[in-house]
């Protein structure tokens, strides 16, 4: 079904699948992907994410990508013109764009520290740094005000300042350099890591599946986060997928591009592990560090390797690009649904969303320091953590759910409707026997990760 309007589309395939799999890949990816490994005994943990990631983030992922396609459109838009009459399906589309906006409220503060550390180890400001004092420098940027919202302001205008140029010659151009460079980077950092005293530890500890290991962390808690990770890593719920749906064509199943940039995603990820547990290993850092790996673990880490300054900035690099490929992803969706839904221009819109988003990231930028009296989910608690919740917890399982049922029941799209539009075009399809797994199996496993969030 199109609505007739001409829509830029991407140029090519690769490029789709680059900026898709852009906008997948990022903080989930690289920060919070070998975290959880670490804390859930590493190699079962990651056989049942591959695994939810077949059942589950692929299935969502085509019903996000065909709800664009099929809609011809941003979310509101798109949610109008495939809804039955008299339904109200299209009010989750503005849920969206309020969601990915609270998205960006944080994000680009956490994109702004990768930034910072790598100005950082390129301007040598670790270099002689004992362990303790490389682990303040975190704590010394949190603190200071000015520092925490320059860096959020820098990606935000540069974001903007990428999309304003449109879906070709902005973000397709940009995301498609900055893709081929993070994989580059991936590549060698990996390279390196191999070299590391503890390479042997650290991939048995990642790779290997250790049940017994498992179990004293709870096989169910392995589970649930596997299944938690598989789901958040591909930034499903909040249409950010589905507006690269939009700009597609029809010659390729839907099934096919969403399994291509869940390999991409996936890549990255597990390539992150490949990067981290052998430094861990080697250095005697605990694989369970949790959330301070990045910022406080691996700098300490190397500022005692050879060529440590070389080898942090480099990968700091790589964490900039991989967050900022899903800033400029989830900033184009905000764009294209404004211009969608108000009629506005693409430079009145980036100019007026640089704007609000620069003033909707301060409580987040100022809530380490200036602001840091705002405790919204207790004692110890920051405006990030609950933006980070109300995303991850709330609205991309929600969101996911709604997109789910809205292509599997009568009472929405219909399953038929949404299997001939995912099916359409050369390549892998959807077989149709899947469709009680759709409509039964799947939303309650959804359930689950949202009932354990809340």
């Amino acid at each position: 079904m199109d609505s007739g309007k001409q829509r830029e589309g991407f140029a090519s395939r690769l490029g789709f699948i680059l900026v898709s799999a852009g906008c997948a890949v990022g903080i989930g990816n690289v920060w919070r992907f070998p975290t959880v490994t670490g804390q859930n005994g590493g190699g079962v943990f990651v056989l049942f994410y591959l695994l939810f990631l077949v059942l589950m983030g692929v299935p969502v992922l085509t019903m996000e990508l065909a709800v664009g396609r099929a809609g011809h459109n941003s979310a509101v838009k798109a949610y109008k013109a495939l809804e039955p009459k008299g339904t109200k399906w299209h009010l989750h589309g503005w849920v969206c764009m309020i969601g990915c906006a609270l998205l960006m409220m944080y994000y680009t503060t956490v994109a702004g520290w990768m930034l910072d550390y790598f100005f950082k180890f390129l301007t040598g400001r670790f270099t002689g740094l004992t362990p303790d004092a490389s682990a303040q420098v975190f704590s010394d940027a949190l603190a200071n005000p000015g520092e925490q919202v320059l860096w959020m302001v820098v990606i935000t205008v540069l974001g903007f300042l990428v999309c304003q140029k449109g879906l070709q010659g902005g973000l397709e151009r940009i995301g498609k350099w900055m893709m081929g460079a993070l994989l580059v980077l991936i590549l060698v950092l990996v390279a390196h890591s191999f070299v590391l005293p503890g390479v042997k530890e650290g991939l048995a500890f990642y790779l290997l599946p250790d049940w017994q290991r498992a179990c004293e962390q709870g096989l169910g808690n392995v589970i649930t986060a596997a299944m938690n990770q598989s789901f958040f890593t591909l930034s499903l719920g909040i249409a950010a997928m589905e507006i690269f749906g939009s700009y597609m064509d029809r010659r390729f199943t839907l099934t096919g591009e969403a399994v291509r940039i869940c390999v991409l995603d996936t890549f990255v990820a597990i390539c992150a592990g490949l990067i981290i547990f052998p430094a861990c290993f080697s250095f005697g850092i605990s694989p369970d560090a949790g959330p301070s790996l990045i910022f406080i673990t691996l700098p300490s880490v190397f500022i005692n390797m050879l060529g440590g300054r070389i080898w942090g900035t480099l990968f700091f690099l790589f964490m900039t690009f991989a967050s900022f490929s899903t800033v400029i992803a989830v900033f184009e969706n905000l764009i294209a649904s404004c211009m969608d839904n108000f009629g506005w221009d693409r430079r009145k819109t980036c100019l007026i969303g640089c704007v609000a988003l620069i003033l909707l990231g301060l409580p987040c930028a100022l809530g380490y320091n200036a602001w840091s009296f705002i405790q919204p989910m207790g004692a110890g608690s920051t405006v990030l953590d609950f933006e980070d919740f109300l995303v991850s917890n709330l609205l991309l399982p929600g969101g996911s759910l709604i997109y789910l049922l809205f292509c599997v029941t009568r009472w929405g799209w219909n399953f038929d409707n949404y299997l001939a539009e995912c099916n359409t075009g050369s390549g892998f399809k959807m077989p149709c026997w899947l469709k009680n797994y759709f409509r039964f199996a799947l939303p309650v496993l959804i359930l689950v990760i949202l009932v354990q969030g809340l």
